[in-house]
């Protein structure tokens, strides 16, 4: 997840990622699949928390607010993990640092395991984010060079799918062990642990990848710089809009969006919650994959407008306590946002010339993390004021005011670019 190229899609997984670019340097062999599972683990374990949010709250009474604050700590040490460490692997290569990244993931797990309340919690969530914010720019680079010869694009996909793939299979699993299954709050990561184990395992025996240069290895870190050139700034401000909405319900949704499914669903079965995370995230991918190749302002706008159709469905079945409605509502809700973010994504990264993109990727950064923290931890604390029905019909109106901005402002560039016969 550091310098993103224009032949990498961004993940919905967890703001935007990317490769460091350059070709792939042949055949990665059995590589290529141990970096997309190192990918998938990644992400599937940073969902996990999601669907036992819920069991946390009643074993330990936390609130809302608390709920969201854990959240958030994932989502803003992940963005100072990418923005301090992000370019590592460009210097020390992809393998130690795919490496110390999943010895950091497993320490998170076996402080999750150990958890008795919401300080370990807080830790536990915060080497996670750590661990993903290390390890995704290496990730990203490491499956651009070791696609196939015969299949040069399958790194770019993989890239795209792989997040919410484990997003989706973190949901699902996490449910169904916590709804079944003996000690949830331990078998999980310790299942996770074994997982991350045998990974390791993996990027010890693969090649390296990295084009290293003549100086070879190197810990030098070098921060990535913030900037948006003054020439696409405009532009910029408009396609920020949508990155906002996109990971505000996101935000929302992998933190209060288990808790919103069992009262809407007026259910107890704690895999409703993990099933909620796993169809936003599903409907996600699908949209990312059927609109692959279609222009990003108009992958955007569409997006936008499923973002919209969602958020009226959500509304609806919060007005009516109608489960049907809500389920409806999540999926067309995920396909809007993984369509939005992959069409914002692609027209942003294509702003800035190659020599400045990293910086213009890292304000995208910010935007995406802020947005995916910021607004949960006050919808968090809301609830703890308004209760979750009626914060949820506050915040889901306040994100649709944003989506018709963004809708409106896009249609606008989109438009002037069509006039000015210019891409994206």
């Amino acid at each position: 997840m550091t310098r993103t190229t224009a032949g990498v899609s961004p993940r919905p997984g967890g703001p935007p990622a990317a490769g460091s670019g350059g070709s792939a340097s042949g055949s990665g062999g059995s590589g290529f699949w141990v970096v997309g599972a190192v990918l998938v683990l990644l992400m599937l374990s940073s969902s996990v928390p999601s669907a036992l949010y819920v069991l946390y709250q009643e074993r330990w009474d936390l609130s809302s607010g608390m709920v969201t604050v854990v959240f958030a700590v994932y989502a803003v040490t992940v963005l100072l993990g990418l923005l301090l460490f992000g370019s590592l692997s460009d210097t020390l290569g992809r393998r130690p640092v795919l490496g110390a990244g999943l010895v950091l993931a497993i320490a998170s797990m076996g402080l999750f395991a150990g958890a008795q309340g919401p300080g370990l919690l807080l830790a536990a969530r915060a080497v996670q984010g750590l661990a993903v914010g290390l390890a995704t720019g290496a990730v990203g680079a490491a499956l651009l060079e070791l696609s196939p010869r015969s299949r040069p694009a399958l790194g770019a996909q993989v890239n795209s799918a792989g997040p919410t793939v484990g997003i989706g299979l973190g949901g699902i699993g996490a449910g169904l062990l916590v709804q079944y299954a003996p000690a949830p709050t331990v078998l999980s990561y310790l299942l996770l642990v074994a997982a991350f184990a045998v990974a390791l395992v993996g990027v010890a025996r693969m090649r390296e990848s990295a084009p290293l240069g003549p100086g070879g290895r190197s810990w030098r870190i070098v921060p990535h710089r913030i900037g948006v050139p003054a020439a696409v700034r405009g532009r910029f401000a408009v396609l920020v809009l949508t990155i906002i909405a996109v990971w505000t319900v996101g935000g929302f949704y992998l933190s209060l969006g288990p808790h919103l499914a069992l009262a809407l669903l007026r259910s107890t079965n704690y895999l409703v919650g993990g099933a909620t995370v796993a169809l936003l995230a599903g409907a996600a991918t699908a949209a990312q994959l059927l609109l692959g190749r279609t222009a990003p302002l108009r992958t955007a706008v569409l997006g936008l407008g499923g973002l919209l159709a969602g958020l009226a469905l959500v509304l609806l079945a919060l007005q009516t306590s109608s489960a049907a409605v809500f389920l409806a509502g999540t999926a067309v809700l995920g396909s809007g946002w993984g369509a939005a973010f992959l069409g914002a994504f692609r027209a942003l990264s294509a702003l800035a010339e190659p020599a400045h993109r990293g910086e213009l990727t890292a304000a995208v950064y910010v935007f995406a993390y802020l947005a995916m923290s910021v607004p949960a931890v006050l919808a968090g604390l809301l609830t703890n004021i308004h209760g979750l029905h009626r914060t949820s019909v506050g915040f889901m109106a306040a994100v649709a005011g944003v989506c018709v901005l963004a809708l409106s402002a896009t249609l606008r560039l989109a438009a002037r670019t069509r006039a000015e016969g210019s891409t994206p």
